[in-house]
């Protein structure tokens, strides 16, 4: 029981199994709207992200493959397979990376502001790259502190290489491979997976659909109820 014993995990309601996975650096608090309504009607399963919220700090640096590996060792010692699943952006690169495998234990799946889709990158970005790479050469630390937003900054170290792993692969060529029912459900003012992302998803996976609710990248927090009325049609 190594992965039951290293995550805080809620279990609440009775019926056929549904799964919610969060978000970078948030926690399954964040769906209570979500955990309220359809623990009336399911076996619902949440947990903290290891390294996030009340579960275990990372060992090392991990990748979104080896948060799948570990989320796929955690549903398997509850017993949990064929699941709907409700996720919410990194939570839906974990998600991608588990409906494209063999051992996929998601029946359908909705994914709401779903990360990894490579953003656009101009001049303005691969000048900054430039100039970070150029300075941590001869002041590592003042490059830490000067270059990468406040939420990088603000990582313990392990936490940090993890992060530049999560971010900085693509999941696209995963998409094909998907063989579920999938609804993206999108905030129409998200900015950290703007439209564009969410078009991609829904082009390259296999029969997926796509919602626009009012909101931003937190739409399912901000409007529960529209969001709640989509998901349990889908659901």
């Amino acid at each position: 029981m190594a992965e039951l014993a290293s995550v805080s995990l809620l279990q609440k309601g009775e019926g056929e199994p549904l799964v919610f996975l969060h978000g970078y650096l948030s926690s399954k608090e964040s769906f209570y709207y979500q955990i309220e309504r359809f623990s009336r009607r399911f076996r619902v399963t949440a947990f903290d992200f290891w390294g996030m919220g009340k579960s275990a700090a990372l060992p090392q640096p991990w990748s979104v493959g080896d948060y799948a590996a570990h989320t796929l060792a955690l549903l398997r010692e509850l017993g949990i397979d064929r699941a709907r699943l409700i996720a919410h952006s990194f939570g839906g690169r974990v998600a991608l990376k588990l409906l494209a495998s063999e051992e996929n234990p998601f029946s359908r799946a909705l994914l709401t502001g779903c990360a990894g889709v490579p953003p656009h990158r101009g001049a303005a970005y691969r000048a900054k790259v430039a100039a970070y790479r150029a300075v941590r050469r001869v002041a590592p630390r003042f490059a830490a502190r000067r270059f990468g937003s406040a939420e990088y900054r603000s990582l313990p170290p392990v936490m940090r290489e993890s992060f530049k792993k999560i971010v900085n692969e693509d999941l696209t060529p995963l998409l094909p491979r998907i063989r579920v029912p999938v609804l993206y459900v999108f905030g129409k003012e998200d900015a950290v997976t703007p439209p564009y992302m969410a078009e991609r998803l829904v082009t390259e996976t296999p029969g997926a659909q796509l919602v626009w609710l009012p909101g931003t990248h937190f739409c399912f927090c901000e409007h529960p109820q529209a969001f709640n009325a989509v998901a349990e049609e889908f659901l």
